[in-house]
């Protein structure tokens, strides 16, 4: 369902005075009844594709990502009647959900311990405990981002990609502000802080399991679960380990086979195959690059093993391949392949990539080199355009790189020391 019904354009241009007068300074609470008064009768669902069709229109995310606080303080009476989508233990939905409730666990523990501190009843340390008990959720966050909104956008429901990505941005920023108000000693602005920081957690809470988790589940196919689930391990997951009795192997297998006898059932008939492989037909599965022959799987190891990150790009901003390294800087994970690379950033880099897309695609640059100290990392991350032969734009290549190493060099080394 892309958008919402067309006898509700009424209801679709009042939702959109609302969020200008949200824009214009209006408090929620202001607003509250007037948007109750919009989606009266309507389900999540109505106002999930009500908002979709807002971003199709080309209404600014940032303005609608304010109606999320409006969303839950009217729906929360009426929703908490509706049901939560359930799934067995190891398929997706089971395991954000299951993260859910020991976030809900943590949260309350958060609370506590800065109570404590901040009425001289506990000291610092139980804060930070209970603070690093909390910070995993950003795991959470990480997999929607990379492994369920893909999914979501094939099927054209790019609203949660582009508006609730903004949300996780903001607990990320808000668990930062409450670890720095621990190290900076200050008891109370630390108090504050995991009280500001455990409400938007369980805000989030409740708009995935009310309405993003609901939603996903109406629309995605069986196939597009298992297929999720086979990537989420490149992300991993919060607290938890997915049970065992979701096999997604085993449905997808099932589909192979399926596909596979169709297709042999409707193939002419073959002669007999012409025994083992010649020479020649192993050496045309060797890859023809411009300075050597590689095989696949000998290339596909070369780059895994690269000292830094990789990704590509085609020409139509399509994401075609990642590198797949075991210490890769940022997560990524199969839901990228085949991704418009402008969904997989948060909506405030969003521009930048566009900007940066255009002066490649113009030919006015083709580079662009950033760098950001992250915690012991010195990240380094450098875009540069692909041209081929004939001087056209077929992509991008995305390289990051942890450069502390390189920094910290002095002098020289000219002989080999393991020792």
């Amino acid at each position: 369902m892309n958008g919402y019904p067309g006898q509700d354009q009424e209801k679709q241009r009042r939702l959109r005075v609302v969020i200008e007068r949200l824009h214009a300074g209006a408090g929620p609470a202001e607003l509250r009844r007037e948007f109750a008064d919009i989606i009266k009768g309507a389900s999540a669902a109505d106002v999930a594709a009500m908002e979709q069709a807002l971003v199709d229109s080309g209404f600014p995310v940032e303005e609608i990502q304010r109606l999320c606080e409006v969303h839950v303080q009217v729906f929360e009476t009426s929703l908490e009647k509706g049901k939560k989508p359930k799934a067995i233990a190891g398929h997706p939905l089971h395991s954000f959900m299951a993260e859910n409730r020991e976030a809900e666990r943590r949260t309350r523990a958060l609370l506590k311990a800065s109570r404590a501190w901040a009425w001289r009843r506990g000291g610092a340390a139980a804060a930070r405990l209970a603070l690093e008990g909390l910070s995993p959720i950003v795991i959470h966050y990480t997999r929607k981002e990379n492994q369920l909104f893909p999914w979501l956008e094939k099927q054209g429901f790019t609203g949660p990609s582009k508006v609730m990505w903004a949300k996780h941005d903001e607990i990320r920023a808000l668990l930062k502000d409450a670890s720095a108000a621990l190290e900076a000693g200050e008891a109370r602005a630390f108090r504050s802080r995991a009280r500001a920081l455990a409400g938007a957690v369980r805000r989030m809470i409740f708009m995935e399991e009310r309405i993003l988790f609901p939603e996903a589940d109406r629309r995605l196919s069986g196939l597009d679960w298992a297929a999720m689930r086979q990537g989420e391990a490149a992300i991993g997951w919060a607290w938890i380990q997915p049970g065992a009795e979701y096999d997604a192997w085993a449905v997808l297998e099932a589909s192979r086979r399926s596909a596979s006898a169709e297709a042999v059932a409707q193939a002419p008939a073959l002669a007999p195959g012409p025994g083992p492989a010649s020479a020649a037909q192993q050496a045309s599965s060797l890859l023809d690059l411009n300075t050597g022959r590689i095989r696949p799987e000998l290339l596909d190891l070369a780059l895994r093993n690269l000292p830094l990150d990789i990704s590509v790009i085609d020409e139509n901003d399509k994401v075609l391949y990642y590198s797949d390294s075991p210490d890769r800087i940022f997560p990524r994970s199969p839901g990228a392949i085949g991704r418009d690379v402008h969904d997989c950033h948060p909506q405030k880099s969003v521009a930048m990539v566009e900007r940066i897309l255009k002066a490649f695609k113009d030919k006015t640059r083709d580079k662009a080199t950033f760098w950001i100290p992250m915690g012991d990392k010195f990240v380094v991350i450098e875009y540069r355009a692909l041209y081929d032969a004939a001087g056209s734009y077929r992509g991008t290549l995305e390289i990051s790189q942890d450069a502390a190493s390189l920094r910290a060099l002095e002098g020289q080394r000219r002989l080999l020391d393991w020792d």
